[in-house]
């Protein structure tokens, strides 16, 4: 029963990592560095609040690498785990991106269990312990099928009371254990329960089963690992011809410069100002028409920042999501801000999250409308 109430959890979680695996293959917005929604966009953000701070500036260079090798990591990891292949190392790896992605994406949810990955991580944890077990496991048929050849019982765990194993145990006399030497039979130790994973100076011998088993399982994975690589790259390739994930379409453009000219995607320098009116030029008030909004780039932090245009008022906010990093975008058909990764939505006049799953709201700034026509950042 303790495998079968374990088997829905395997089974989410290979599917999950699966899914997540082959959702990043198939955008190509994901490992464009232009790209609001790209994994350089989200370790640029997480590399203001996570402790993994100076690791993550050197691993912005090579951010697209990265995210194939997670990508295909997550595609393994949760074919492993539906499979029951391997289950207790592909959990390890499961462990360890889930942990890692916690110290990078969402070590600053407030509260901690807002964030996903740090729960990903804890039911990770039963399947390094215990394996994948037996019920609807290829370690389990491949163990079975090495038996059969080596026309040894089947290695299927039974559950009975010690007592019993005591009863019919061929080293127990008068409460001592003859494989220990007349040591007291102890269940913690007995090297008939245990076998392998029992001490050396109680283990009893391991024949040519567990080899076998070995070979054949690294066999059947080196099998799984390229079809696994087949489908990843042939989603990637669908992907590219698709075109990416669509999303709604946003409306937020760029600053152009005061004075004309092209947009720029460059840090906004502190432009002329007249007697009432201080802080850093954005640009001009007729590039956001009414209902619409525009970007720019916090000189400050190097965060994206937007400005949007609603009803004669100006509100700004920093443009990346509290959730993943993302950069979100003005949506106007509906009035709302929008993160195009993973759809939280903040209110325009206030920033407040409106559905997550963004811990909290966007970074409000103050922005002014000069005389001459202006907006400035202050």
């Amino acid at each position: 029963m303790a495998e079968w109430a374990l088997l829905p959890l395997r089974l989410f979680l290979g599917a999950t990592f699966l899914y997540a695996g082959l959702q990043k293959l198939a955008n190509p917005n994901f490992f464009r560095a232009q790209s609001p929604i790209s994994i350089q966009a989200q370790l640029i953000a997480a590399s203001h609040t996570s402790p993994l701070h100076a690791l993550l500036l050197h691993l912005i260079r090579v951010a697209a690498p990265i995210g194939v090798v997670i990508s295909f990591s997550e595609v393994a990891i949760g074919i492993g785990v539906l499979l029951g292949l391997w289950t207790r190392i592909a959990a390890i790896g499961g462990a360890v991106l889930s942990f890692s992605l916690f110290l990078t994406i969402s070590f600053h949810a407030s509260p901690y269990f807002t964030g996903a990955d740090i729960v990903f991580f804890f039911a990770w944890l039963p399947f390094i312990i215990t394996g994948g077990g037996t019920k609807l496991s290829a370690d389990a048929w491949i163990a079975n099928r090495v038996a059969q050849r080596e026309g040894v019982s089947s290695p299927e765990l039974v559950a009975i009371p010690f007592a019993t194993v005591q009863q019919i145990c061929g080293h127990f006399h008068q409460g001592a254990c003859a494989a220990r030497e007349g040591l007291a039979c102890d269940k913690a130790v007995c090297p008939v329960l245990l076998g392998n994973r029992a001490p050396w100076v109680t283990r009893v011998s391991i024949d040519s089963v567990d080899r076998r088993a070995l070979v054949m399982g690294g066999a059947v994975a080196a099998g799984v690992g390229a079809a696994a690589l087949i489908l990843g790259g042939a989603v990637a390739e669908t992907g590219k011809l698709i075109g990416g994930a669509k999303s709604a379409r946003s409306a937020t453009t760029q600053f152009t410069s005061p004075t004309g000219g092209s947009p720029t995607t460059t840090a906004p320098t502190t432009g002329p100002t007249n007697s009432t009116t201080k802080g850093t030029l954005l640009g001009s008030a007729k590039d956001v028409p009414k209902g619409q909004a525009a970007a720019f780039t916090i000189p400050s932090s190097g965060d994206p920042g937007i400005v949007i245009h609603v009803d004669g008022a100006y509100f700004a906010y920093d443009a990346v999501c509290p959730h993943a990093g993302c950069t979100v975008g003005y949506y106007a058909a509906n009035d709302i801000i929008v993160c195009p990764c993973h759809g939280s939505e903040f209110a325009v006049t206030t920033g407040d999250v409106m559905n997550g799953p963004a811990p909290h709201g966007l970074a409000k700034l103050k922005i002014v409308e000069g005389s001459n026509g202006n907006l400035y950042l202050q």
